[in-house]
């Protein structure tokens, strides 16, 4: 299916899909597939989870949408239980992750101006994947994706992901950084997990310097590293925190969280979002968050992730296509050595859905809810492949 009436910024998509259940989706020709790839780290309770449909279906018989000029119980719910399991103070609702990111951004420029700076600057890494909003775009380590909508915001400084002293460098030229954004692992750019110990370090950094620490876990939140927010990995707090992606398992909805200096900055007009909060969006994030404390599914998937690694660290030892192997919870990547696009419809054939980032790296984000057998399954055919692809190229 394909209409003129769509604007051509996906390209050519060539499967239709129309219906879901559990880890499996089918296309409109009665086709089943195991989804490897979640809606890229959306649907962590699989398709139609019972829990979240039962929810949206009580929610539209009772009341779809007011403005946030009125209290939203369901909002004021699902904010209590976030800032309760994730040691944060407060929570500004918006409708994705980019516009929690736009969020998070807002804060840093208004600590920058209450600091009586011109040009606040904001730290970020190469290879980040923030959103496509003007601001988040240019935050985006991603030469290809800017390319077209100069002129870009100025208040970016960039340096290489899990480099300490390259921000410590930054900080003898510059006195007008505030903030540091960066994602606890990167997605978008390849499954790249940093030192164990570099959130830590950027904690310390913040803190000498007095600058926010702001984590974009709109991709690693919700249970996905085998946390329910990968910066609890490395036991620290940040300043701001952005989650979006699996916390609706398919209801748009983001957060941004903030703690201590960082969560009194808004007033009363200083941001804000027409539909952000709104009940249907609340009531669906409450229902993923019960479900993932009720299934243990955060356990789950770190569990799964240790037993996806190994199984092909096993069956691609050797292989010398293979350049790294590497994830935390069930956020893998497979590096070759080489573009390997081709692979996406290599697994599809064989009824599984992947994708592949950055040029060369596989990508697994498979639902939180995945089997044993269905986890074995994955490894098996993605494994087949990647021997195959690099028999083909040898």
């Amino acid at each position: 299916m394909a209409t003129p009436a769509l604007m051509q910024n996906y390209g050519e998509r060539t499967l239709t899909l129309v219906r879901g259940e559990g880890n499996y989706v089918w296309d409109d020709s009665g086709r089943r597939y195991l989804d490897a790839i979640s809606g890229i780290a959306v649907c962590g309770l699989g398709h139609c989870h019972p829990a979240v449909t039962a929810a949206l279906q009580d929610q539209a018989h009772t009341l779809l949408h007011v403005s946030n000029l009125y209290n939203i119980p369901a909002q004021e719910q699902l904010a209590e239980k976030l800032v309760a399991l994730s040691g944060m103070d407060n929570v500004f609702f918006s409708n994705s992750g980019a516009e929690a990111n736009e969020a998070a951004i807002k804060l840093a420029r208004k600590l920058g101006n209450e600091r009586g700076l011109a040009c606040p600057r904001i730290v970020v890494m190469e290879n980040a994947f923030h959103g496509r909003t003007l601001a988040t775009l240019t935050a985006t380590g991603n030469e290809k994706a800017q390319q077209g909508f100069a002129p870009l915001p100025e208040g970016f400084l960039r340096v290489p992901f899990n480099d300490i002293a390259a921000i410590e460098a930054l900080a003898a030229q510059h006195q007008d950084i505030v903030a540091v954004l960066v994602e606890p692992v990167q997605g978008e750019g390849g499954i790249r997990v940093p030192d164990s110990d570099y959130l830590l370090q950027l904690r310390q950094l913040c803190n000498a310097r007095h600058w926010l620490l702001m984590l974009d876990e709109i991709q690693t939140g919700n249970g996905r590293t085998g946390e329910l927010f990968a910066y609890q990995h490395a036991g620290i707090l940040p300043d701001v925190v952005t989650t979006a992606k699996g916390l609706g398992n398919g209801v748009p909805i983001g957060a941004c969280l903030a703690s201590g200096v960082a969560a009194q900055l808004f007033g009363a007009g200083s941001h804000g979002s027409t539909f952000g909060g709104n009940p249907l969006a609340c009531r669906a994030a409450l229902a993923v968050l019960e479900t993932l404390e009720s299934e243990a599914l955060v356990e789950r998937a770190a569990a799964l992730g240790d037993s996806l690694l190994q199984q092909l660290r096993v069956q691609l030892g050797g292989c010398e296509a293979v350049r790294d192997i590497r994830g935390l919870g069930l956020m893998v990547g497979i590096e070759l050595d080489r573009p390997c696009p081709e692979l996406v419809q290599q697994a599809r054939a064989h009824d599984l859905l992947i994708n592949v980032t950055a040029g060369n790296v596989l990508r697994l984000l498979p639902p939180l809810t995945l089997s044993d057998s269905e986890c074995r399954q994955v490894a098996d055919i993605v494994s087949g492949l990647i021997l195959q692809f690099a028999r083909q190229a040898a």
